[in-house]
């Protein structure tokens, strides 16, 4: 796994598998397929999701940006795949602002429903 840190600020508009906050904390996803294949099902999903924007992309990340519909604030979206623990950490924070209105929650547990039969 690469050593990429998906912590969150201090500030309460971010949710990290790898925070130990109870604010900001959430459980990482895990997979029983190939990675290969748990990241194209998770990409898969969010291609469905509206003002979505692959940014980066390697072997075991994936990096994204969410825009909202009136305001077109930017969330950056972050997922991290741990092949060894079958885990995919990841980070979602908006770029701006103070409190986010549990939205970055909200979307990841999204994600964690229609993710959780494809994995």
């Amino acid at each position: 796994m690469t050593t990429r840190s998906l912590t969150c600020p201090s500030s309460p508009n971010c949710v990290s598998t790898q925070a130990t906050d109870e604010g900001h904390a959430i459980a990482p996803f895990r997979y029983r397929k190939s990675r290969a294949e748990a990241k194209e099902a998770l990409k898969g999903i969010v291609l469905t999701m509206s003002r979505t924007k692959l940014v980066e992309e390697d072997e075991s990340y994936l990096h994204y940006e969410f825009t909202s519909l009136l305001l077109r604030f930017v969330d950056d979206v972050e997922f991290l795949f741990d092949d060894e623990t079958k885990t995919i950490h990841f980070r979602s924070a908006s770029r701006t602002g103070y409190g986010d209105l549990g939205v970055n929650r909200k979307r990841m547990e999204e994600i964690r429903s229609l993710l959780s039969d494809k994995l």
